[in-house]
């Protein structure tokens, strides 16, 4: 049986008695923690995704000890500028040790339960109908307002057509110097 479970932001794949090392997180060692963010589960005899995560299903772990792992070293440098620069980095970690992976199955409702249910489902119905009623009323006014809006645009358009010749007539299309042939130059053996 294994868990893929989201632990201080990173997804981890998880089985029991595993130790690994995450991000730091808070509590002392020797305290107990869970995690509710399962994202699957495999029980060996099927397999649960979560929504986007497995509801009712957590992970128990128990903190080992806290310590910084290995040190990162990180080199800058610019070629033929004189520029080095060396820095180094320990990340602080946390171990922790998975001693259990629980799912919790959601229990499937009452007869009881599922009455209300319906009725619940019957009243959202009238809803329904009264939301497409909504929706199509707004659909017929922005039609009618959209029929308005071009009518006066045309409206515009026809009051004042001199208006849009004249300035045609106003700017003639600018005219290009022509450039001039360079006279011909005779050659020494014409010349005779």
């Amino acid at each position: 049986m294994y868990a893929i479970v989201d632990i201080a932001g990173q997804q981890f794949k998880v089985e029991k008695d595993q130790k690994l090392f995450v991000h730091r997180l808070e509590g002392d060692e020797g305290k107990k923690i869970s995690f509710d963010r399962v994202l699957l589960i495999d029980t060996g005899s099927k397999i649960e995704v979560g929504n986007p995560v497995v509801k009712g299903a957590s992970v128990e772990a128990k903190i080992v000890e806290h310590m910084k792992a290995d040190k990162v070293l990180v080199f800058k440098k610019k070629r033929r500028k004189g520029y080095q620069k060396l820095n180094g980095h320990r990340q602080y970690m946390t171990q922790i040790l998975i001693e259990g992976i629980s799912e919790k199955t959601a229990t499937k409702p009452s007869a009881a339960a599922e009455k209300p249910a319906s009725s619940a489902a019957a009243e959202k119905k009238p809803a329904a109908a009264t939301k497409s009623a909504a929706k199509t009323t707004a659909a017929k006014t922005t039609a009618a307002k959209t029929k308005a809006a071009k009518t006066t645009a045309a409206k515009t358009t026809a009051s004042k057509p001199s208006a849009a010749k004249s300035t045609a007539a106003k700017k003639p299309a600018a005219k290009k110097p022509v450039a001039k042939a360079a006279p011909k130059k005779e050659s020494g053996k014409d010349k005779k």
